[in-house]
């Protein structure tokens, strides 16, 4: 199945009969979870991470709990192969230890505290249950929620974990997340996403883009690993070439105060089979207006915020 002339045709209404009862009975899981694009979308980032430790069951189970829609999430593996699930390539700023996390083993990993640093940065929010909580395989988060939740996946730095793809497409495989509908991988990085669909081309693929202004020219917007041009250059054939492979695209809204993209970046996505979900939003004020501008869903670090809003 071609994922993203599904959710194209979907978008556009071109499927014969898609709003009579029998057609909707017959849409698979896979089928129903691109259909839910069209849909807001409320993404934790890294769990309720602005309530509780980034990345740990407590951040997980918070955001669960109000009925997001995805839990955002980063998969990284230890030095003997495991998946696990934390952000950083180093484990210095949210653990009590100190290097890259490619170093140490599941075992050396799991020793380590990653709460405590959180109940010191954040003394209103701490809490005594948040100190020791370990870090999480991959693993121990999809038999804990299993399928009653669905998953946002990043491949964190592919160059600093070779095999990633691999190991994650084989966890996605076993606990029956690709054909449930429990799943979107997301990354940066195109030729990791493009090493998962040659692993499964059935895995929904989101390619993250990152614009900045540009070292030489200031007042022009580059894209950080080049995926497509700037936004005031980019065409509808530059969103259709991410759309080959993609059924959405996740995208910065501010770079140093600065607005890097608008409503029309957004309606020229969406009219070219991309939903679009937009990074990483916590104040109400910035929601309400991406919201108006037409995006298709937040990450947020306050699902609770951007509940209140959608609710």
């Amino acid at each position: 199945m071609q994922r993203h002339s599904l959710f194209t045709a979907m978008s556009l209404g071109l499927f014969a009969g898609a709003a009579s009862t029998t057609a909707l009975a017959e849409m698979s899981p896979l089928e129903q979870q691109l259909k839910d694009l069209e849909e807001f979308q409320v993404i934790a980032h890294r769990g309720a991470s602005g309530h509780a430790p980034e990345s740990t069951m407590a951040a997980f189970e918070m955001a669960h709990e109000w009925n997001v829609d995805y839990l955002e999430l980063d998969a990284q593996l230890s030095s003997d192969g495991e998946v696990v699930v934390f952000h950083d390539d180093t484990i210095d700023r949210t653990s009590d230890g100190e290097g890259a996390i490619n170093d140490y083993t599941l075992e050396e990993l799991k020793a380590l505290d990653t709460g405590t640093w959180f109940n010191e940065a954040n003394p209103d929010s701490a809490s005594d249950d948040f100190a020791g909580a370990q870090m999480l395989t991959l693993d121990e988060l999809f038999e804990h929620f299993g399928h009653d939740a669905r998953y946002y996946i990043e491949t964190k730095s592919p160059q600093l974990n070779p095999g990633l793809e691999e190991a994650l497409v084989e966890k996605l495989e076993e606990h029956d997340m690709i054909e449930n509908g429990r799943v979107l991988v997301q990354s940066f990085e195109q030729d990791s996403l493009l090493k998962v669909q040659e692993l499964n081309d059935d895995v929904p693929l989101i390619q993250l883009v990152w614009y900045y202004p540009s070292e030489e020219d200031n007042s022009k917007l580059v894209e950080w690993t080049d995926v497509t041009p700037g936004p005031s250059e980019i065409t509808d054939e530059d969103f259709q070439a991410v759309a080959d492979y993609a059924v959405g695209i996740g995208t910065n809204y501010i770079y140093d105060g600065r607005q890097v993209i608008d409503a029309d970046f957004i309606s020229q996505a969406q009219e070219n089979g991309l939903p679009v979900h937009v990074y990483t939003i916590n104040e109400t004020e910035e929601m309400e207006r991406l919201m108006d501008m037409g995006a298709n869903g937040l990450f947020t670090n306050y699902p609770d915020r951007l509940l209140e809003l959608v609710d």
